[in-house]
């Protein structure tokens, strides 16, 4: 039975080739792995990945955060409510403690968690199991400590953070108080920026809640993250991590207004990480602070509780 198609099926004859040596390759054997050497450590794990894709761009991760602490420049983490969830405090306040960090930006929910650790030792609520009948976000101590903060830390002219920082040395439990990021900074005067939506915080549900308070203290952190961010300039690093909208558009915003001010703001290096790489992180953090200007930034994909303890432990091992 002939084909009802008009067309006919092209001859492949005098399709024209060339040689692979001439064609060439992205991939060579120079590119490839070297089996893990046992007792090589991380820095022998790190000098074993091969030359490809996300390897070679965790390794100038790593030597640009080393860089900054060594010539003094910013090296500002930005964190979302899932890296407190994983547990990963004790790993960024040793990372503080050495000197890898010189300021903690937040969004609302990563301050929550910390907040939440520092008072009672535990966070994370089965938002499924409370939903149906209203109890989501209705933990009473964590709305009226937190709120309280915040109406005491405006009327002294303080930003979020540090109002957070303030409170928790006086209400953290002892046992409790060397988990939280906010009180842990605050006692070692590293700045921390939070920085909330309102309405998509817990705390704004409860009866103590004030929104112009809570619209001053976050005001003000703005206002100290740009300070911070100016920092950046010539060698320093802003790291996102688990924050897909809030802190990728603060931080957009604060370069502009760096930059508006007058001050140089260029040659830094920019890093994403998360378990899914999202537009706004991509295009705000990665790509257009660099834009006309010189700068690095990179994405770094995968889990949290992977992937930070890793680059903890390549900066510590290369400490040693």
């Amino acid at each position: 039975m002939p084909s009802k198609y008009r067309q006919t099926p092209l001859s492949f004859e005098k399709l024209s080739t060339v040689p692979i040596a001439d064609r060439g390759g992205k991939v060579t054997i120079a590119h490839m792995a070297k089996p893990y050497a046992k007792g090589s450590g991380v820095g022998g794990w790190l000098a074993s990945l091969p030359d490809i894709l996300a390897a070679p761009s965790f390794a100038k991760v790593v030597d640009a955060v080393w860089q900054a602490r060594e010539r003094q420049r910013a090296l500002i983490w930005g964190i979302g409510g899932h890296v407190i969830k994983c547990g990963l405090a004790p790993v960024l306040l040793d990372l503080m403690r050495r000197g890898f960090v010189t300021a903690f930006a937040m969004n609302g929910a990563s301050s929550i968690h910390d907040f939440e650790i520092g008072i009672a030792g535990q966070t994370s609520e089965d938002v499924e199991a409370v939903l149906p009948d209203g109890r989501f976000g209705a933990a009473e101590e964590t709305g009226r400590e937190m709120n309280a903060a915040i109406v005491e830390g405006v009327a002294l002219g303080l930003g979020m953070g540090e109002a957070l920082g303030a409170r928790l040395e006086r209400v953290a439990l002892a046992e409790f108080a060397e988990y939280s990021i906010v009180l842990s900074a605050w006692r070692a005067a590293v700045p921390v920026t939070v920085h909330v939506a309102v309405g998509t915080d817990t705390p704004h549900t409860h009866p103590a809640a004030e929104g112009s308070a809570i619209g001053a203290a976050t005001h003000r952190d703005f206002q100290l993250f740009c300070a911070v961010v100016k920092e950046l300039h010539e060698g320093g690093v802003y790291l996102n991590v688990g924050s897909a909208v809030v802190l990728p558009e603060v931080f957009l915003k604060a370069v502009s207004v760096v930059r508006n001010l007058g001050n140089p703001l260029g040659r830094f290096t920019t890093v994403n990480f998360d378990f899914l790489q999202h537009y706004r992180p991509k295009v705000n953090v990665v790509e257009r602070p660099h834009s006309q200007r010189e700068g690095k930034g990179y994405a770094i994909t995968g889990h949290h509780e992977l992937m930070i303890p890793l680059l903890a432990a390549a900066l510590i091992e290369r400490d040693s």
